[in-house]
């Protein structure tokens, strides 16, 4: 039978700090930022003694260590995690008949036909923690929602399955929000329509989805409620569909003209990174968050350009939406790129699948 595993890295960024430096082994272990807690900077992972003190990813740094003031807090160190991470999926495309479909540095879909899934995922696991030293946990699934959803249950360093035969047991009364690719804004809007709960989501009528988000996901959240959906591991490589930058500024900005040439600097470099896919764009992103900590998003579609210029006049006038009167302490720049021409259905590979 064809199986999905969904293989995820247990405190995979701790866990390569902790292999660097044994002695840190058992100790809270926070690391986000250039690792100094009274500058701007959210976490970017925690261990798991640093989380049973409910310090978790994205929180603000200063407030992590006012949570463990004991706490190791380390500096963010891409390139050993990247250096890791690929030693981890070199070793999942070695096991016999692996189809892998990386999902980020931690995580990857594995699509393989056996038997015996639970001592395939088992053998999986051991490899990993030999070559690497690092531990992960498997689920098991027969769809890739499921496969991914099955992960949570099985950490740390265990595997579990979830199928359409234990679905309901498992997932059915539990909170729609629990599922993945619901998020808190869609799960109030699930409220709002009477749906709290997985199964609720399962037995929504047709019509009441798709009036509220839409026909094509609407009918896909229905879909999920049912932990359906592709149960193909695409080893496509992923691509990108655009590119941002965002800086976290340690001084607020206030002055007018220094807040849009900082916009401006951040594209610039987002459309270097453009450069080098060598596509057009057609979509710009700009995210600002106001002292305190107020975060708004603006987008705007454009035609297709690959004209750098076109491309900086369009961006001023989301710039130009800035509240001008409020400090500003991030601001992030994104351009979305065309399809490149090897799109299936006006779809490209991601890290999801296509």
């Amino acid at each position: 039978m064809r199986w999905v595993l969904h293989v995820d890295l247990d405190q995979f960024i701790a866990a390569v700090e902790v292999l660097r430096r044994p002695e840190l082994a058992g100790l809270p272990v926070i690391v986000g930022g250039r690792g100094d807690p009274t500058a701007r900077a959210v976490v970017s992972t925690a261990s798991y003694e640093a989380r049973a003190f409910g310090v978790g990813s994205g929180m603000p740094l200063r407030i992590a260590a006012r949570k463990v003031p004991d706490a190791v807090i380390l500096p963010v160190d891409a390139p050993a995690y990247l250096a890791a991470s690929a030693e981890v999926m070199s070793v999942l495309r070695e096991q016999p008949g692996a189809v892998v479909q990386v999902l980020g540095w931690d995580e990857a879909f594995v699509g393989v036909e056996t038997d015996e899934p639970e001592v395939y995922a088992r053998r999986l696991q051991q490899a990993v923690l030999d070559r690497t030293r690092l531990h992960c946990s498997v689920g098991i699934g027969d769809t890739l929602v499921r496969a991914k959803i099955a992960t949570g249950f099985g950490k740390p360093q265990g595997v579990f399955r979830l199928t359409a035969e234990n679905w309901d047991e498992v997932m059915g009364e539990r909170a729609a929000i629990e599922l993945w690719g619901v998020g808190a804004k869609v799960s109030k809007r699930l409220l709002a329509l009477g749906v709290r709960t997985v199964a609720e989501l399962a037995a929504a009528p047709e019509e009441a989805l798709p009036s509220e988000f839409g026909p094509r996901m609407g009918l896909w959240y229905r879909e999920l409620g049912r932990g359906g959906g592709s149960a193909v591991v695409d080893d496509t490589p992923w691509v990108p569909r655009g590119h941002s930058r965002e800086t976290t500024y340690q001084t607020d900005l206030s002055d007018r003209a220094e807040i849009e040439q900082a916009a401006l600097t951040l594209l610039e470099q987002v459309l270097d990174d453009v450069a080098e896919d060598g596509r057009p764009v057609i979509g710009l992103g700009l995210k600002v968050r106001y002292a305190p900590f107020t975060t708004k998003t603006f987008t705007k579609r454009i035609a297709e350009t690959a004209d750098r210029g076109v491309v900086l006049e369009k961006a001023k006038e989301l710039i130009a939406r800035i509240a001008p009167d409020r400090a500003v302490r991030l601001l992030g720049m994104r351009a979305e790129m065309a399809l490149p021409q090897d799109a299936r259905d006006g779809r490209t590979p991601t890290r999801g699948a296509w």
